[in-house]
C-alpha cells in the first residue's frame, strides 16, 4: 500500500484533537514528499504514540511541531515538543517493552516499543533528542521500502 504520510499525521491530528488542549499550539512543516509503500495504519500508530507522548510530557500547553522532510532516500518525520524533556538517566531506556515513567494505571510502557518494532520492519529508523523544553524524535522511513521477505507463517 501506498500513503501519504501528510494526510495520515492530518488524519491523526483530527482524531487527538479531543486532548490537544486550547493551550497546546500545533505547528506543521510539511514540505512535498512523496507517498511511500508502506503498512499505513501501523505507522499511524506511530504518530499516534509520539504526539499524544508530547500531549502528556507538556501537561496540557506548549508547543508541538511536526515536521515532513524528503532527505535522500528517506522521508524523516519529526515531531518535536516543548516539554520538560526526558531526564538523561532515563533517555537509554524509552523503547524498552513495558517501561514507563507514568504513575501506576496510566500507562503500559509499549508504546515507545512497539513504534520502534514498526519502524524497524519498515527498514527505517527512530532518532531521539532531549533537554528541558525541547524533546524531537525523528522517524526516518526509505521511500522504497522493500518488502520484509521473511514469512511468519508456513506456505
Amino acid at each position: 500500500l501506498f500513503t501519504d504520510l501528510k494526510e495520515d499525521i492530518n488524519n491523526t491530528l483530527v482524531i487527538l484533537h479531543n486532548k490537544i488542549k486550547r493551550s497546546i499550539t500545533i505547528k506543521k512543516e510539511f514540505q512535498e514528499i512523496p507517498k511511500i509503500k508502506c503498512y499505513p495504519d501501523q505507522l499511524n500508530q506511530i504518530w499516534t504514540n509520539l504526539i499524544n507522548n508530547s500531549i502528556e510530557a507538556m501537561k496540557g500547553s506548549g508547543i508541538i511541531i511536526i515536521r515532513l522532510k524528503h532527505i535522500e532516500a528517506n522521508i524523516v518525520v519529526e515531531i518535536e515538543d516543548s516539554g520538560p524533556g526526558i531526564p538523561k538517566n532515563i533517555l537509554p531506556r524509552i523503547f524498552e517493552p513495558y517501561f514507563t515513567t507514568k504513575p501506576k494505571g496510566e500507562g503500559t510502557g509499549l508504546g515507545l516499543s512497539i513504534s520502534a518494532e514498526i519502524i524497524e520492519k519498515h527498514h527505517g529508523k527512530i532518532e531521539v533528542e532531549s533537554e528541558p523544553g525541547k524533546t524531537l524524535f525523528k522517524v526516518f522511513l526509505p521511500i522504497d521500502i522493500q518488502e520484509n521477505t521473511e514469512k511468519t507463517h508456513g506456505g
